[in-house]
């Protein structure tokens, strides 16, 4: 077999190889498709993380303090929450 007989050869499966890698590449949605529809759904919030974002908007709390706030005040109300269930 001739040097330009394999280069043709060499060619033509190279072709043929990369169009169908194409075709499934184009297939296969993209990613960002299948993230959307979880960014747009909102996580249901717990009755004391709204109370305790209540209180944090009551005393004009922002950024790192009211996040500090925010999850002393659920750990709380978790502790809370507990000790009553099992008083009963």
């Amino acid at each position: 077999m001739s040097l330009s007989a394999r280069l043709a050869a060499t060619a033509l499966a190279s072709l043929l190889l990369a169009g169908s890698a194409y075709a499934q590449a184009a297939a296969t949605p993209p990613a960002a498709d299948k993230a959307a529809p979880a960014a747009t759904e909102k996580k249901a919030r717990s009755a004391a993380s709204l109370e305790c974002s209540k209180e944090a908007d009551e005393k004009g709390l922002k950024g790192k303090e009211r996040k500090k706030f925010r999850s002393a005040c659920k750990r709380e109300k978790a502790a809370a929450g507990a000790t009553d269930t099992k008083a009963k």
